[in-house]
């Protein structure tokens, strides 16, 4: 059973998801799936939240999105979202923040010495952070979305797969700055 406290979490960064999604996704040309920051707010959960709240967060994302409440990139909702070419993208984000959540561990809270203060005590914790969000939050991600990409279009696995490159340059500094921005977090005490 989950705490009040559990429950205001999960709820605020819910919020922070579809606030992300609201933020106008950006059109690629060549590949029917936009640019957009839900993938950060996916690796910002798990990071900060731990890989069940983390889970549940984006779960209760893709469950309001599905009974019609228009919270994904471009005012999109309802069970046809899935049908299409980011609906594999979108149930990848569920296990994405879990995952993400699981490999980064449990992060040191609060400062517990002067010497802890500087970036080589940091450093290993975002590094750690910085993978944990590469391989939950844009590998699993990717390995639900490029499947069912290339079934919706017909574009086979290959090209599916080359068509999302586009995105990783962008993915790979949102997980950088989730990194930064969860270490921070959790030594500030904030969660």
């Amino acid at each position: 059973m989950l705490k009040t406290k559990d429950l205001v979490l999960v709820a605020l960064f819910t919020a922070m998801i579809i606030v992300l999604g609201l933020i106008p996704p950006v059109p690629v040309p060549w590949v029917p799936v936009p640019i957009t920051l839900q993938t950060f707010g996916v690796m910002l959960a798990g990071l900060i939240l731990g890989p069940w709240r983390g889970g549940l967060v984006v779960l209760t994302y893709v469950l309001i999105a599905m009974v019609g409440i228009p919270v994904l990139p471009g005012g999109r909702a309802g069970l046809a979202v899935l049908a299409g070419p980011t609906g594999g993208f979108l149930i990848g984000m569920i296990p994405g923040a879990v995952i993400t959540g699981w490999l980064a561990g449990a992060l040191p809270r609060g400062e517990t010495s002067h010497t802890q203060q500087g970036w080589k005590a940091v450093a290993p914790q975002v590094f750690r952070c910085w993978i944990a969000s590469i391989v939950g939050g844009l590998l699993v991600v990717y390995a639900c979305g490029i499947p069912w990409l290339a079934t919706v279009t017909g574009m086979g696995l290959s090209k599916a797969a080359w068509a999302v490159v586009v995105f990783l340059p962008g993915d790979l500094l949102k997980a950088l700055v989730a990194s930064l921005v969860a270490q921070r977090v959790r030594r500030l005490e904030l969660i």
